[in-house]
C-alpha cells in the first residue's frame, strides 16, 4: 500500500477563455506541484470536472498529467453506474501508465450492498491497475456500509480507499483493518486520519501551500506531532475557507488570482462569489504567515 501513501492532489482542469482545456497551464500547475514535493496526483477527479470533460478530453488531460508528473504517481478517475462500461473506461486509459483508478460506486440507480460489491468485483478484475474505492455518498447518492467495504477490500486489485464518507467510526475500523490504504478525501480530517494510522489524503487544498500539507504528513510520519498539530492548524481556517461554495470554484478563483490559471469553470459548476473569494485569498495568506511562524 505504500505507493498510495502521502499527499495527494486531485487536479484542477484548467479552461482557456474559448472553453477548451487550457494543457499549457495544467502542465505548469502540475510541475509546480511536484517541485513542492506533493507525493501523487489524481487527474479527472471531482476537482477537475471531470463529469463536463468528455472521455477524449479526459485522456488528453490525463496525458497532460503524467508528462508532467516527474516520475510522481498518477491515479485516474473513472466513474459510472454500468460496471462494464467502467471496466472498459479503466481499460482504455490504462494504456498509459497509471498508478491505478479512483472509482465511486454506481450513481442515481441506488444498488443494493451486494450489487456495489459485485460492481466493484467485475471492474478490478479487468482493470490493468489498482483500484481505490471513492467513497463519498452526498455526491453518489449511495451508501456503503463498513461490511460492504470489507467485502470490497478482500477483492483482488483493490487497493485503496478515498474516504469521504462522513463516518469516523468506519474510518477507524478501515485504517484498524489494514487491508485498505485509507487516504482522507475530505480536508478538515487529513491530521485525524493521519494520527489514526491513515496512509494519507487526496485532499483539493493542497494546490494551495502544498509544503505545508507535505510538511504536515512528514510530521506524522517522524511522530511529530506538536509540529504537525501546528501545521495542521495553521491550514484549517484555509480549507474551512476553500469548501465555502462548491468545489472547485473558490480553488480556481485563488489559483486564478495568484495568476497560475484562468478563472473559467464549465457549466453548471459557477465561479466562487465575490465575498467567497476574498475570504479565502485572506485565508491563504494568513496561512503563509501561520505556516513560516
Amino acid at each position: 500500500m505504500q505507493h498510495l501513501s502521502g499527499i495527494w492532489v486531485p487536479v484542477i482542469t484548467p479552461f482557456a477563455a474559448d472553453g477548451r482545456v487550457d494543457h499549457e497551464r495544467l502542465a505548469a500547475l502540475v510541475a509546480g506541484l511536484v517541485a513542492d514535493g506533493i507525493h501523487g496526483l489524481v487527474a479527472c477527479g471531482t476537482t477537475g470536472e471531470a463529469a463536463t470533460l468528455d472521455e477524449a478530453e479526459q485522456a488528453a488531460v490525463l496525458r497532460t498529467v503524467l508528462q508532467a508528473a516527474g516520475g510522481r504517481k498518477v491515479l485516474m478517475g473513472v466513474s459510472g453506474i454500468a460496471p462494464r462500461e467502467v471496466a472498459a473506461a479503466c481499460r482504455r486509459f490504462g494504456e498509459q501508465t497509471v498508478a491505478g483508478f479512483l472509482v465511486p460506486p454506481p450513481s442515481y440507480v441506488r444498488p443494493s450492498q451486494q450489487g456495489i460489491v459485485e460492481f466493484y468485483r467485475e471492474v478490478a478484475a479487468a482493470a490493468p491497475s489498482a483500484i481505490v474505492v471513492y467513497d463519498i455518498p452526498y455526491r453518489t447518492g449511495t451508501e456503503m456500509s463498513l461490511a460492504t467495504l470489507r467485502s470490497i477490500a478482500a477483492i483482488p486489485g483493490v487497493r485503496g480507499l478515498k474516504d469521504c464518507g462522513g463516518d469516523p467510526r468506519k474510518t477507524q475500523a478501515l485504517i484498524a483493518d489494514g487491508r485498505l490504504a485509507v487516504l482522507s478525501g475530505e480536508d478538515h480530517n487529513i491530521f485525524t486520519t493521519l494520527c489514526q494510522g491513515g496512509q494519507g489524503a487526496i485532499a483539493a487544498s493542497a494546490h494551495l501551500h502544498p509544503r505545508g500539507f507535505v510538511e504536515m504528513y512528514d510530521a506524522v510520519q517522524a511522530g511529530d506531532l506538536p509540529r504537525a498539530r501546528r501545521l495542521h492548524h495553521a491550514l484549517a481556517p484555509m480549507v474551512g475557507a476553500l469548501f465555502a461554495e462548491p468545489n472547485p470554484g473558490p480553488l480556481k478563483a485563488q489559483l486564478a488570482a495568484l495568476g497560475r490559471i484562468g478563472p473559467a469553470l464549465r457549466a453548471p459548476m459557477t465561479a466562487a462569489s465575490a465575498p467567497v473569494a476574498a475570504a479565502l485569498h485572506a485565508a491563504w495568506q494568513q496561512a503563509g504567515v501561520s505556516l513560516s511562524g
